[in-house]
């Protein structure tokens, strides 16, 4: 059972209307009852249970096992017009929650700790609403309810399944609870939003011997070393100085032995950036600089790089749509944020490129209470005022594309 731990908002909601106020109650049980049962990618059948139950008892179209768990709805005006879709991620993290709450997680090694539970009761909040309001906008909305962000993601596969068909989509918003920006902001820019993310793992192959006798060996140690060395050069002095790029290498594992010269070392890492036409560039940087470096040294190497996903890069007009939305919804003293990129990144990307949309943070951080830890820390969570705040969000975004003089 969902406990009944105090649910009133901290933050100010005198600008979102009252029905969606009074919705504030539920979206928090919700949540927490998602938090409390938390799944990993493409295992959310729990979660896509209770939003099915959720959208069956609404009286709202739904498929679900889209892309394995996936869920869409669809909720048509009564009025024509374009559509527009929302995204919300379901999937949870293989952390162990650390949070001394009532709703902490009741799964070992599993646990909510990005926000993603958040996201879910916001959108069943916006879809009830719209269900209940349906001469209030124009057009059609669609929900997608997607797997999987956190892992391989699961935004290409449902896109694949023609997510964004039947009826074709117009438009699309997401959002991010954000613990990096204050309570009941918004961060929302044109453009790069978060970066692509690239990945590598390398393995440098030398030959082992005694550590007396360097002469007889090639020190993988040693090239490994100067590969991490080298790789930092890329960024300084490749990439364009007002291009923003990482190249982090995360692990570095060799040798068995003090008085060994490991034969073999791994390496493995990361690599960020905003420009989509760096694309490709980074990996054969990083392929060219670990082949001189072993052929330098007389040793081989077997590389393996891949993307995970694009950089998230919102359309100008959906990103305006959503700032407008958001100066009549927050509080002035707390204002919209338009620096707030990260090297982040999010499948959300995907959705991106294949219609126009925009992605945004609602600030979530309240130190006061101590809902302020980053994500994916195991101690992670937000003020839940935010869930109200993020309806009233998506249900103004919907009734502002569907005019004319939007």
């Amino acid at each position: 059972m969902v406990s009944t731990f105090p649910i009133a908002p901290t933050l100010d909601l005198s600008k979102v209307r009252l029905d969606i106020r009074n919705l504030q109650r539920d979206l928090v049980q919700w949540r927490r009852q998602i938090h409390q049962q938390p799944e990993l990618a493409f295992d959310e059948r729990q979660t896509a249970t209770l939003i099915a139950a959720k959208l069956t008892d609404w009286g709202i179209d739904h498929q679900t096992e889209i892309a394995k768990t996936g869920v869409v709805a669809t909720i048509a005006s009564s009025n024509p017009g374009p559509v527009l879709a929302i995204r919300a991620d379901m999937d949870a993290l293989p952390i162990q929650e650390a949070n001394d709450v009532p709703y902490r997680s009741q799964q070992e090694g599993k646990m909510h700790a990005c926000g993603h539970d958040g996201h879910v009761a916001i959108a069943l909040g916006t879809a009830y609403y719209l269900a209940q309001h349906r001469d209030a906008f124009c057009g059609t909305v669609k929900f997608i309810f997607q797997p999987a962000e956190e892992s391989v993601g699961g935004a290409k596969p449902m896109i694949e399944a023609g997510v964004l068909q039947n009826p074709d989509v117009d438009g699309i918003i997401g959002l991010h609870i954000w613990n990096n920006l204050p309570l009941g902001t918004v961060g929302v820019r044109s453009g790069p939003l978060m970066a692509a993310v690239e990945c590598f793992r390398c393995t440098i192959l030398g030959k082992g011997g005694h550590g007396a006798m360097p002469d007889q060996t090639i020190d993988a140690v040693v090239v490994a070393s100067q590969v991490v060395n080298a790789l930092q050069t890329i960024v300084s002095r490749t990439i364009k100085p007002l291009d923003a790029a990482v190249v982090t290498v995360g692990e570095f594992h060799a040798g068995t032995a003090l008085n060994v010269i490991a034969d073999t070392a791994r390496l493995s890492g990361t690599v960020r950036y905003f420009n989509a036409d760096l694309e490709g560039t980074i990996g054969d940087r990083i392929n060219t600089i670990i082949g001189g470096i072993c052929q330098s040294h007389g040793a081989t190497y077997d590389l393996n790089y891949w993307q995970l996903y694009p950089p998230v890069i919102n359309d100008t007009a959906m990103a305006e749509l959503v700032r407008s939305v958001a100066a009549d919804v927050i509080e002035p003293d707390l204002g919209i944020v338009p620096d707030c990129q990260t090297m982040g990144g999010e499948d959300m990307s995907f959705f991106l490129q294949a219609v126009p949309g925009c992605y945004f943070f609602l600030g979530s951080a309240n130190p006061a209470q101590g809902w302020d830890y980053p994500h994916h820390h195991p101690q992670f969570d937000f003020d839940e005022s935010v869930l109200c705040m993020g309806v009233e969000l998506f249900v103004r975004c919907v009734e502002r594309f569907g005019r004319e003089d939007r």
